[in-house]
């Protein structure tokens, strides 16, 4: 019984699938959050959001989201990341949640609009809490 040797293509595009789904699941694994040129970036998989550290209105610590209308995203076990629709004020409302259990962010910036994030380490969301709390006091000093 002879045995069909397998196409080289087949097996690069075998290869090339897998890295590219480890890299998409790198991508929403976490939040990817930075400051740069006096902007809040943060990046977590296809979701992008970057504000202008001067729109900050307020900032405030919460022990959960609302319930609100998903209008794109995603839930995860302890994840919760995507767009979504607040139905009292009909806004936009931008979810970066890495783990449910723990306390979130709330951002308020551009007068109206909201943001939730939270990483998985609680440390890390309390700094961050700290860097936005030390951002808008000198803004309104």
């Amino acid at each position: 019984m002879a045995t069909k040797k397998r196409h080289w293509l087949w097996n690069i595009l075998i290869v090339v699938t897998l890295v590219v789904c480890i890299l998409a699941f790198v991508a929403h694994a976490k939040n990817w959050t930075r400051v740069k040129d006096n902007n809040f970036q943060i990046l977590s998989g296809v979701y992008h959001k970057k504000i202008p550290l001067s729109d900050i209105d307020s900032v405030q610590m919460v022990d959960k989201i609302p319930s609100m209308e998903r209008i794109n995203g995603f839930s995860a076990m302890t994840t919760e990341k995507g767009v979504f629709k607040d139905s009292i004020r009909n806004t936009k409302v931008y979810v970066y949640v890495d783990n449910l259990e723990h306390q979130k962010i709330r951002l308020v910036y551009e007068d109206s609009l909201e943001l939730f994030i939270n990483y998985s380490d609680s440390t890390e969301t309390q700094e961050l809490y700290q860097f936005f709390k030390m951002q808008i006091d000198s803004l309104s000093q």
